[in-house]
């Protein structure tokens, strides 16, 4: 199951359990008071057998002179104790006060607490194989229909590999023919920012491989620089980097400079510069470009603020970076340009 699968499983999951939750809290709470009032009906029985029949074991007992206020066969409560007036049989004048302390029905208030809370905690744990079941079910057509969406993308882009070979066969010995030429040489660039973008998505579709191996930054850089140099004749990207070695997935950090290159070029300004440099273990990559209105936001899937693209290149590249393991940061102010850190600490060798 895909992060986005449990993501939307979880959520489902949670919203099914806090709606059964509250439904047996409420139930329960309304057990819990009817309970204590059988509690104080008992007790209130017990005082009238006490009046009556003189069985007055725990409880208290006293003679008080009638009043107004002293109504007869009710139950009344204090801070301390529960107490009632009834009539002694014999005397007009006076009424038996019975007296139970509140030290003895604690402890039975206790029980039923725990009595109920056990029968909370049993019905919540069915509760969350319910919402659990609910939340599955509820998530299946989802996941029907996006396995067909990722389906479909990934028979298209194994349906691109036929015409995009036979576009860098034919460009091959199109060149042999009448040697370099700088147009064939842009066609071949154009080629390889397809399979840049069918990369992307089929990192998007699959993940991301996570072999390592050890290689030179200052190549690699060099090397993607070369290529967007030829896209981008116009974009001034200068290099300021030492020989430092990694260990990591030399193919997905491949996808995220050449995500961050082409982004520093396509959105930059008319002979604009791109200013690639090491600072202690973080690899920052500055543009003067046209900037980002919502810098938090530009790692978000489908989002972008230009018309072109589709908005997956940043998704994807924050996507990689968590997998490798390198913390990224992004600075940027319309019309000023942006920063990008990658933070190498981790896979510095």
């Amino acid at each position: 199951m895909k992060t986005y699968e449990l993501e939307s499983l979880l959520k489902s999951f949670l919203i099914f359990l806090i709606l059964l939750e509250v439904l047996l809290a409420i139930n329960f709470w309304h057990e819990l008071q009817e309970k204590k009032a059988e509690i104080e009906e008992k007790i209130q029985i017990e005082m009238k057998l006490c009046a009556y029949t003189i069985q007055c074991e725990g409880l208290k007992t006293d003679f008080v002179e009638k009043a107004e206020d002293k109504e007869e066969n009710i139950l009344y409560q204090n801070s301390k104790d529960f107490y009632g007036y009834f009539k002694v049989p014999t005397v007009k004048k006076y009424l038996m006060k019975v007296t139970y302390p509140k030290t003895s029905y604690l402890p039975r208030v206790e029980k039923l607490k725990e009595e109920i809370y056990s029968k909370f905690l049993f019905y919540s744990l069915f509760a969350a194989l319910v919402s659990f079941l609910f939340a599955l079910y509820a998530i299946m057509p989802l996941r029907k229909a996006l396995h067909l969406n990722e389906e479909f993308v990934k028979d298209i882009l194994h349906d691109f590999n036929t015409p995009i070979s036979s576009m860098r066969i034919n460009l091959k010995l199109f060149k042999r023919e009448i040697g370099e030429n700088q147009k064939i040489q842009r066609l071949e660039n154009n080629i390889e920012t397809i399979l840049s973008l069918q990369n992307n998505l089929q990192i998007f579709l699959k993940g991301i491989p996570t072999q390592s191996e050890t290689f030179n930054l200052k190549e690699l850089v060099e090397n993607r620089v070369n290529y967007f140099r030829i896209l981008y004749p116009d974009i001034d990207y200068k290099i300021s980097l030492d020989k430092i070695t990694l260990e990591t997935n030399k193919d997905a950090l491949t996808r995220i400079l050449d995500n961050l290159l082409s982004n520093a070029g396509k959105y930059n300004i008319a002979n604009g510069r791109v200013f690639i440099t090491m600072e202690g273990q973080h690899l920052v990559i500055r543009d003067t470009g046209k900037g980002i209105k919502n810098p938090s936001k530009v790692f978000n899937r489908y989002y972008k603020e230009q018309d072109r693209g589709i908005g997956i290149g940043l998704h994807i590249v924050k996507k990689l970076c968590d997998e490798l393991h390198i913390p990224l940061n992004i600075k940027s102010e319309e019309e000023k340009g942006t920063t990008i850190i990658l933070n190498f600490s981790k896979i510095v060798v």
